[in-house]
């Protein structure tokens, strides 16, 4: 399964807002499609070839690979060889904050969540680079422990060593950094929004004051997927999430997430995920 695109999904939870994700044995041309969430994003390359897009800046990343995604930017995972294995680590810069004043959070923490910072993306070729592999790896083992105060503490005091390396690479102006045109947001945010509607490229260029022809380029240039493979994503993550959290019927699962008919959502949904819904709803470990 994927995460999500300005995720409607909540890393973590309120008491615990930390996640990790583990992708590995993913096929050929897998992509997790262009994609933004308020929290910043550690990508961990185990083994593998895996193509990084962070604001528009391109990376082949191979096992040892290490980058940062700073708050609110738009990234991109994919690979067109299979076998990459991965992790992530998201979590919100409160999550490491002591809710006070002090430098740390007016200096460092405060300009990072609002874009008056940035870190680098690409740590893999700096000195402190093992250092920050290592920090990663301990956070996956204690990650793996029971929930405990001991071990929330623990984790918080890795992450915070951690952005504490990371930062040790060096800042950047956002003033002077590539960033990319705001038109990749709203594009992205109206599709969030209107996915389950019967979207068409003649509507969305409607919208947008584009011709059909200019956006479809832009489009697949910028997101790396054609309209119609960004909306298929996107109504499939979201049944893929009422198939976990409710008991609607399949057929309304296909109405709510924009598919014109239970048929065509089944396979679709088959396609991709080589199961059937019932079937991805029964191998739930809480079924």
């Amino acid at each position: 399964m994927y995460p999500e695109l300005r995720e409607e999904r909540i890393h973590g939870t309120k008491e615990f807002p930390f996640s990790c994700y583990h992708l590995h044995d993913m096929p050929a041309f897998f992509q997790i499609p262009v994609h933004w969430h308020p929290e910043v994003e550690i990508i961990y390359v185990r083994s593998g070839s895996l193509n990084v897009i962070i604001e528009g800046e391109e990376y082949e990343a191979a096992g040892g690979s290490v980058f940062f995604v700073n708050p609110g930017e738009l990234h991109f995972m994919g690979s067109a060889i299979p076998g990459v294995d991965y992790h992530t680590l998201l979590f919100p810069l409160e999550f490491i904050s002591f809710q006070t004043d002090d430098l740390l959070e007016t200096e460092f923490l405060l300009p990072l969540r609002n874009h008056e910072l940035l870190l680098h993306h690409n740590l893999s070729h700096e000195k402190s680079c093992p250092d920050i592999i290592s920090l990663i790896r301990e956070i996956l083992s204690v990650r793996q422990l029971p929930n405990t105060l001991s071990g929330y503490f623990r984790l918080r005091i890795l992450l915070l060593s951690l952005i504490q390396k990371i930062a040790s690479c060096g800042t950047i102006n956002p003033m002077g950094s590539k960033r990319n045109d705001p038109m990749q947001r709203e594009i992205l945010t109206y599709l969030q929004y209107n996915y389950t509607e019967p979207l068409r490229l003649e509507t969305l260029a409607e919208q947008f004051h584009l011709s059909e022809k200019y956006l479809s380029r832009y489009f697949k240039q910028h997101f790396h997927l054609t309209l119609t493979q960004y909306l298929m994503h996107l109504r499939l993550t979201h049944a893929c999430h009422l198939l976990e959290s409710t008991s609607l019927p399949v057929t309304e699962v296909a109405l709510q997430s924009g598919f014109p008919n239970v048929s065509h959502f089944i396979r679709c949904f088959h396609r991709t995920y080589q199961m059937s819904p019932l079937q991805y709803r029964k191998q739930l470990p809480y079924q």
